[in-house]
Formats: C-alpha cells, sequence, structure tokens
C-alpha cells in the first residue's frame, strides 16, 4: 500500500521498519542461492497486509513489547512460503508485477527454498516461548496445507459448489489473516473475548480480500494486480465468478465455462468474461466480499478506540475498494 496521509498503516509505521528489519536478518544463510531467493521474493514487496495486522492487533490493546515484530515477521514468512510453493504449482510466471521466483530460478530451487523459509518460521516462533503462539501457527500452517490440497483438487472441476469453494477460502488465504490478528491481539494479553473478536475480523477481512482477487483476476489490469489477468481461468480455477455464471447463465454460456473450467482454456477469455460480466457474477462476488468485511469490523465493536481501531476499520474498507 503506497505511503499516503490516510493509509491506515501509518500508524504503525515504525514497527514495520523493524518487521522489515527482522525479515532481512533472518533470511541470512550461508547457503547462497537460499538467501538470494528469499530476498528475490521479499523484496518484491506486496501489501504486507498480515504482518501490518499482527501489529495492528497488538498496538490496539496497548501492547508494549517487542515480540509483535517478531510475530509479524513470522507470519510473513509462512505466507511467503506457501507464495514460493503456489507459485510452482500453479506454473505462474508472474507475481507482484515481476518473474516469479521458480519462473528466475527453477521449481526445484523455489520448493526447497520455500522449505526453509517455513522451517525458520519456525525457529522464531519457538523462540517467543508461547505454547499457545506455537499452537496458533503450527494450526494455521497445516490448514493451509490442507486448503492447498482442496483447491488441488477442485482444479478443473466445473462442478465445484461455491460451500466448496468457500471452504478452499476459508483454510488457504483467510486461516492466517485469523491467525496474525488472534496472535497479535494474545501477545497483547487481550481478554479472551478480544482474541476471539480479533480471529473473527482477520478470518472475514481475508475472506474480502480473496473475494475481491477473484474479481480482479476477471476485471483488472494486469500492472494493478502484479499477475496476469484470466490466471484463475488458464489454471482451471473455478472461482467464484465461474461457479456464479455456471448456476446462473444459460445453457450456451454453463457449456462454455464447463470446458474452459476443464482445459484449462484461456483462448475464450474474452468471450468468458463477457459472459460473467452480463450475468452479475462479478457484482455478486463483490457484494460477498462486502458482507465479509462487514463481518470484520463488526467484529472488532470490543476494541479500545484509538488510530489502531481506525486503521483495521480502514483496512476492511480497503479490502474491497482497491484495484490490486
Amino acid at each position: 500500500m503506497p505511503a499516503a496521509p490516510h493509509n491506515p498503516l501509518s500508524a504503525i509505521a515504525d514497527d514495520m521498519l523493524a518487521v522489515d528489519a527482522t525479515i532481512r536478518s533472518q533470511l541470512h544463510s550461508d547457503v547462497p542461492l537460499v538467501s538470494q531467493i528469499a530476498e528475490y521474493i521479499i523484496s518484491a514487496g506486496g501489501k504486507r497486509i498480515r504482518p501490518a495486522l499482527v501489529l495492528l492487533a497488538a498496538n490496539a490493546w496497548g501492547y508494549r513489547g517487542e515480540d509483535h515484530v517478531k510475530l509479524a515477521a513470522v507470519v510473513e514468512f509462512i505466507h511467503t512460503a506457501t507464495l514460493l510453493h503456489d507459485d510452482v504449482v500453479d506454473e505462474s510466471s508472474l507475481r507482484r508485477g515481476r518473474e516469479t521466483a521458480n519462473a528466475l530460478f527453477g521449481n526445484a530451487a523455489s520448493v526447497l527454498v520455500g522449505d526453509f523459509v517455513y522451517s525458520r518460521a519456525f525457529q522464531m516462533m519457538v523462540s517467543i516461548q508461547n505454547m499457545r503462539v506455537m499452537q496458533i501457527l503450527a494450526d494455521a500452517t497445516n490448514v493451509i496445507a490442507e486448503g492447498e490440497v482442496l483447491q488441488l483438487m477442485n482444479m478443473h472441476d466445473p462442478d465445484v459448489t461455491e460451500e466448496r469453494y468457500l471452504q478452499v477460502i476459508r483454510s488457504k488465504t483467510a486461516k492466517l489473516f485469523e491467525a496474525a490478528t488472534e496472535l497479535g491481539s494474545l501477545v497483547a494479553g487481550a481478554p479472551e473475548r478480544g482474541i476471539a473478536a480479533c480471529a473473527e475480523y482477520g478470518r472475514s477481512i481475508g475472506t474480502a480480500f480473496q473475494l475481491i482477487d477473484d474479481v480482479l483476476d476477471y476485471s483488472g489490469k494486469a500492472e494493478d494486480i502484479g499477475k496476469n489477468v484470466g490466471d484463475d481461468l488458464r489454471e482451471g480455477k473455478p472461482t467464484l465468478p465461474l461457479i456464479y455464471l455456471m448456476q446462473h447463465g444459460s445453457p450456451q454460456q454453463r457449456e462454455l465455462v464447463r470446458n474452459c473450467i476443464a482445459s484449462g482454456d484461456e483462448a475464450h477469455f474474452d468471450e468468458v468474461l463477457s459472459a460473467i460480466t452480463r450475468s452479475g457474477a462479478l457484482d455478486y462476488t463483490r457484494e460477498q466480499a462486502e458482507r465479509a468485511a462487514a463481518r470484520a469490523k463488526d467484529a472488532i465493536a470490543v476494541l479500545p478506540e484509538g488510530p489502531h481501531k481506525s486503521a483495521l476499520l480502514a483496512l476492511a474498507s480497503f479490502a474491497v475498494d482497491r484495484n490490486h
């Protein structure tokens, strides 16, 4: 997210600098290729929403220690490892506007360095010496892996239902958002009710982010979203806009989408996009994202008023209003 006076992350600017410094120091390895690939993907930037959620939740409850910075770096490492592995599985060539690590360094190196980043995250979380922290992150990592497999099972399957797809989102994407806000509130000593509220916020905003990503894959611009438009169709991913069209489109449209999902055929992308737009599928998906963002805002009513709560509310709005 670009720096600006209205940037909700300005409330944690110093903490984010500390997170970046921690990330860079922890990426060091005596094996040069490990450091090179890890640095390559981290330096690509990104919105850094997940680590920001750790920091915002901790600060919203008045935390004054340093463990939130380390946990924010852990969360970003887990996310980075999933990206390295995802791009290999999806055979992606573009992420955040640059070549993917697998395109540049090869699949084998990307998978193995992803394993390094995962294991470094676990080394760091152990140093916190809090069993509940380790439980949250171990559970989240396991659920994310299940979500990846669920998505793999859904690939090229035109009969995926909305509920099956939302299950993938909850596991693959929303779970790490949930862990981030849960960890931030936990390390700050928030009451159990507050920890649960922050976890619900994370789950909901994570869902909103993914649903808008689905919309942008059919309505965004490559230079804005940092990847190739239409990648989901090429990979045979039945995301919510396609699922909606399968349910509400004409017989001809359903047959077109069925064939494209089954074969990963992007040659008919313009035709599919036209059908999606006319059917109201993008509007429906955006509406579901807006509902998720509203749930996120409602969940944190229990947080003390202040700039960090305001930033969390602003992030929920950003989740659905963005173009990247």
